[in-house]
């Protein structure tokens, strides 16, 4: 189902039909050095991640982290949305990209439509994000948004420093 549709892209709920995809992603090289090792080894790994996590949130909160794919050609290309996070206050504006599409502007598209749908259909009125403190890229892409930095933050997930980035709806 289509959550999102920009001039390039279409953002919509992820399925078990995902796996593959889901599998290349979280093994890609740039998603275990920014976002680390979830160790999604098989296919059945992959629909277990797409069940606990994506899915399980639309559930339980309308939302969740969305599939990004090329209008034309139906190319899954990543994962952008918003992630509900036991350890941060509000809701986090998330992406993650093949590296074969990263630095295309996919990024961008997908982020900015993903924080103006967080802020005018989900009416959220504040919406964080993080960062590896070495990832340049993202830290810029959230700003170049309308983010932020906050502060350094260490989330009950991740033992590391992270980037906090936020903004806030406007009236």
């Amino acid at each position: 189902m289509k959550i999102i549709e920009t001039d390039h892209l279409i953002l919509r709920l992820l399925t078990t039909n995902d796996a593959d995809f889901i599998l290349k992603l979280l093994n890609d090289p740039s998603w275990i050095r920014f976002i680390g090792d979830k160790e999604v080894t098989t296919l059945e790994d992959a629909k277990n991640y797409i069940l606990s996590g994506p899915i399980s949130m639309y559930s339980q909160l309308g939302y969740g982290l969305y599939l990004v794919e090329l209008k034309e050609g139906k190319t899954p290309i990543g994962l952008c949305g918003l992630i509900r996070r036991d350890s941060l206050e509000d809701t986090d504006l998330g992406f993650a990209f093949l590296t074969e599409f990263q630095s295309k502007g996919y990024a961008y598209e997908a982020a900015t439509a993903t924080l103006t749908y967080g802020f005018n259909q989900l009416r959220l009125k504040k919406i964080v994000a993080i960062t590896s403190k070495d990832n340049d890229a993202s830290s810029a892409l959230l700003e170049k948004i309308g983010m932020n930095f906050e502060q350094v933050v260490i989330t009950a997930e991740n033992s590391e420093e992270l980037n906090l980035f936020s903004a806030n709806r406007t009236p």
